[in-house]
């Protein structure tokens, strides 16, 4: 993508008219940055600088357009190939350890866990991954828009990530989108105890044609999962997660009480407390299943 990206600035730079040198004194770059894009060589261009070369060469938002691919080429093979799966997948189950998943996360928040990367290299960098992040984000208002269920470990409601400020304004957002009907959140607390994804996040994917990949990831690593077999395995321990977690609405009871930093005094409910709430509600609802999940009960038949 990177030479593809070269070879248009080339092209419309020689329609244009225009020197190498030229064109760097317009986007305000020296002559040979242009050289290294043009030749796909040295750093790859920055969202800044994409926009700068659209505007003078008049691309018509072609360059920044490409710029995102350009920009995915800097991740490890892995990494890309999940991004191109997760773009495409038609329903995302997530299970979060330590952070909220990047689609679902504030500008704020997202440029606080992004300006700790170890491969950070710069401000205009953080930018453009926060950018970037932001505009993957945009696909939640499409219509072929994904379903999505996020799982979120206690721990990353309660880590105040880049601050009070930013925290809270991250838990409103999560209020907010638990009130989405295509996306569902629960979260797991720590009565829970051990489980089989505790050193790291899972996800699993559903394709547009029904198959399914998984992937995992850890502070510094991340496996794609393929194998039909091995991704079985991954779903169940999802399912696993997802049944041990708080039921929707109780999850958002709970992220409510930590963003009003009620928390300390709060009691998360006991595994039979959480049945028999569930089956209380289920009751006064008539029998209706909760959103999110939980068996169907029966109407209660009088005795004869």
């Amino acid at each position: 993508m990177a030479a593809l990206f070269g070879a248009r600035v080339r092209r419309l730079r020689t329609a244009a008219g225009l020197t190498q040198a030229e064109l760097g004194r317009r986007t305000h770059v020296v002559s040979t940055r242009i050289t290294q894009i043009e030749r796909a060589s040295g750093a790859k261009p920055t969202l800044e600088l994409a926009r700068a070369l659209d505007a003078v060469l008049g691309a018509d938002h072609l360059l920044v357009d490409l710029w995102p691919y350009v920009y995915r080429e800097a991740f490890p093979d892995w990494s890309r190939k999940f991004m191109a799966h997760a773009e495409r997948a038609v329903a995302i189950r997530e299970y979060a350890a330590h952070v909220v998943p990047g689609m679902l996360q504030t500008e704020a928040y997202a440029r606080a866990v992004l300006s700790v990367g170890r491969t950070l290299g710069s401000h205009e960098q953080l930018e453009e991954r926060v950018t970037a992040r932001m505009a993957r984000q945009s696909r939640f208002g499409t219509p072929d828009r994904p379903k999505m269920w996020v799982v979120l470990d206690e721990a990353v409601l309660r880590r105040p990530v880049g601050g009070q400020t930013v925290m809270r304004g991250q838990l409103e957002g999560l209020l907010e989108i638990g009130a989405e009907p295509h996306i569902t959140v629960q979260v797991l607390p720590f009565d829970q105890g051990e489980h089989d994804v505790m050193g790291g996040s899972l996800t699993v994917l559903t394709m547009p044609d029904g198959s399914e990949v998984a992937y995992t990831e850890g502070a510094h690593y991340g496996q794609l999962i393929e194998d039909p077999g091995e991704v079985k395995g991954f779903v169940l321990t999802y399912d696993r997660l997802r049944a041990a977690a708080l039921p929707p609405l109780m999850s958002l009871d709970m992220i409510r009480s930590v963003m009003e930093d009620n928390h300390r005094g709060a009691k998360v409910p006991s595994r039979s407390e959480r049945r028999r709430l569930a089956q209380e509600q289920l009751q006064q609802s008539g029998g209706r299943q909760l959103r999110g999940g939980g068996r169907r009960l029966p109407r209660p038949r009088p005795r004869p």
